[in-house]
């Protein structure tokens, strides 16, 4: 009687299995699509915080929620016109300002929002030697509303709001992003794996104000 049990459980599992399988793809699909996904970095305009070839995971879920806040590293579509190569959809960079910040470079080697300047030495790249600006250019301006002013912590080697700003003749708009182009927030660095690890805001961006209404 056992072995019979034993037969029946073992040929009901392999007709189920197809079925499992299914499943297993579908939910992995799902993840995938409306919660998490995978992103490798494609270029060193995040180094030294990303370095090329990278693999983040991303947080699809939470803006559904929130807006993005100021320190976050996002991925987004990013425009046509910040395209170089119409296959380059999703960008990677930092958030800097949020709509109605007003950003500007430089003040003492440093990037103020609503006033209140920036200590990005945790995370922008720092060239030995060679002391420079956090920007190759300057700037002031204030960011639209539900639009995001975002920058690659190299400064220096990025397609970034810095640079269609400038491009653009200061056209504040033409320079950022919009909210809902943004398909999520990286969060943790998981490859390679000696270098694995969370992705967080840095405390600088405590200090900064809300816009004035």
């Amino acid at each position: 009687m056992a072995e019979e049990t034993s037969k029946k459980s073992s040929g009901s599992f392999w007709r189920e299995l197809p079925f499992l399988l299914v499943v297993a793809v579908v939910v992995a699909l799902l993840v995938r699509g409306f919660v998490l996904q995978t992103f490798y970095i494609p270029s060193e305009s995040m180094e030294m915080t990303l370095v090329k070839d990278d693999r983040v995971l991303v947080n699809k879920l939470v803006y559904d929620f929130r807006s993005p806040h100021r320190g976050e590293v996002i991925v987004f579509e990013a425009p046509q016109g910040w395209r170089s190569n119409p296959d380059e959809k999703d960008f990677i960079k930092r958030v800097i300002g949020v709509g109605g910040d007003h950003i500007v470079c430089c003040d003492n080697n440093r990037l103020t929002v609503n006033g209140v300047p920036l200590d990005e030495s945790s995370y922008v790249y720092d060239q030995p030697g060679v002391e420079r600006d956090p920007s190759p250019d300057p700037f002031d301006v204030v960011v639209p509303k539900g639009r995001l002013w975002v920058m690659g912590d190299h400064r220096y080697h990025s397609g970034d709001s810095r640079e269609h700003y400038v491009r653009s003749s200061h056209d504040a708009t033409t320079a950022t992003i919009s909210e809902e182009s943004v398909v999520g927030r990286a969060f943790v660095l998981f490859w390679p794996f000696d270098r694995a690890r969370w992705l967080s805001v840095p405390d600088s961006y405590d200090k900064v104000p809300d816009p004035p209404s």
